[in-house]
């Protein structure tokens, strides 16, 4: 038996914007057809230009060996959700050739492989004959399943009833434990909480020790650098980086912090649908006054300029997540939570500002991750939209230094309770 588990052979996927995938059909096109009959050959047979091209994938090669945790890291739209829908065979690439020697799980989107209809223990015997397995193996591995992704009470419950987190928790579960020999995990493990993603941690750590292999999609730079020995970085469809999981990580972080330096208003590596867009973001110290180096315990900024509210445009909320080097997000911050005034029934202007009366993070660099909803939706989400310094400070009083090696990056204001001497 081959020690490869997966081998990717210069695989590319291209999408031409604008246009239909596939074949079109109905009448009303059929009508068309036969109206225009040298139009429609001319816009279809001819070969799309570079404006109307996207190349998802771009002569991507890699081999996974058995037994092995590969992490897949990048920017969004970097091509890791297409290069896991190529290997899980949904859809198709435009060249080149996947294949994964053994039988997959994969995890790619919330509810992927569910019927909305049929209940959780309906779908996962349903997810057990696809994978090609006996009922009596699944009645054996069953009570697992429900156990870790603790939705006993909901199991004869529709899937269609789920929340997002128990369809990612019991969609896991069965992916994991129906002993599929290539596990593909997509980054819809952070819809879970964090024990929960704890746990999927566990699992995937343990299946890949029990000799089966493991391709793990993900943002969170602290999961993958715990899990993974060797990663990927793609940016733009093309594979930049392919070496130990330390090097990836300083990649992708280098390249997030290389692109704050463009102007915020043009960046086109953003999410969301649109309708509001964030165009600045200003960190001010306790003076008010513009600065990249906060200290830690005393007060700090965060002001975050929008493009325009529309009319018809209802601003929900503006939240951003502070992370630290590693990746690893250290503290969120919601304007729908604690804000002192309700976005939905004010008129504000186009900036917003989130006041930190004391800064407890302790001396760093620190990026933030910043997201803009409303009417229902997110309009818009950048990452690394700023970086900043924390330098040594005080808090409550005590000093706070920068050490070699830290356990956390947020200093809670606490005091030490010494024994008394006799």
């Amino acid at each position: 038996m081959s020690d490869i588990a997966i081998r990717v052979e210069n695989l590319t996927k291209r999408y031409r914007i604008g246009r239909a995938q596939g074949s079109q059909s109905g009448v009303r096109t059929l009508l068309q057809r036969a109206a225009s009959p040298f139009r429609y050959l001319a816009t279809t047979l001819r070969p799309p230009s570079e404006d109307e091209t996207l190349w998802a994938l771009n002569g991507v090669s890699f081999e996974v060996e058995r037994g092995k945790v590969l992490g897949v890291i990048g920017r969004n739209g970097a091509g890791k959700s297409t290069l896991l829908k190529l290997l899980a065979r949904i859809t198709e690439p435009t060249s080149g050739r996947a294949t994964i020697y053994g039988r997959v799980g994969a995890l790619l989107e919330v509810g992927t492989g569910f019927h909305p209809e049929l209940t959780g223990r309906e779908n996962i015997f349903l997810s057990g004959a696809i994978l090609g397995m006996k009922r009596t193996e699944i009645e054996r591995k069953f009570d697992e399943i429900v156990a870790f992704s603790g939705v006993e009470r909901f199991i004869d419950t529709p899937i269609k009833y789920y929340s997002s987190g128990m369809r990612v928790r019991l969609g896991f579960s069965v992916a994991a434990h129906l002993e599929p020999e290539v596990l593909l995990i997509d980054e819809v493990l952070a819809v879970g909480d964090a024990e929960f993603q704890k746990k999927c941690l566990g699992k995937m750590s343990e299946v890949a020790t029990e000799g089966r292999t493991v391709l793990f999609v993900s943002h969170n730079m602290a999961a993958v650098q715990s899990l993974c020995s060797r990663g990927i970085y793609l940016q733009r469809g093309k594979v930049l980086v392919d070496g130990s999981i330390n090097e990836a990580v300083a990649t992708y972080l280098k390249m997030i912090e290389d692109r704050t330096q463009e102007d915020l208003s043009l960046r086109t590596d953003r999410g969301g649908q649109g309708g509001m867009r964030l165009v600045g973001v200003d960190i001010t110290d306790e003076s008010e006054m513009a600065a990249m180096t906060l200290i830690t315990g005393q007060p700090a900024k965060f002001v975050f300029h929008i493009n325009q509210i529309p009319p018809g445009m209802v601003l929900e909320y503006v939240d951003f997540t502070i992370y630290d080097l590693q990746g690893r997000p250290v503290a969120y911050f919601n304007s729908g939570d604690v804000g002192e005034k309700d976005f939905r029934d004010s008129n504000l202007g186009t900036h917003v500002v989130c006041a930190v009366d004391e800064l407890l993070l302790i001396p760093g660099r620190y990026r933030i991750n910043v997201g803009i909803a409303g009417n229902g939706d997110l309009q818009d989400h950048v990452e690394g939209a700023a970086f900043f310094n924390v330098e040594e400070g005080q808090i409550r009083g005590r000093p706070v230094v920068a050490r070699s090696q830290r356990l956390g990056s947020v200093m809670l204001p606490h005091r030490w309770i010494l024994p008394e001497t006799r």
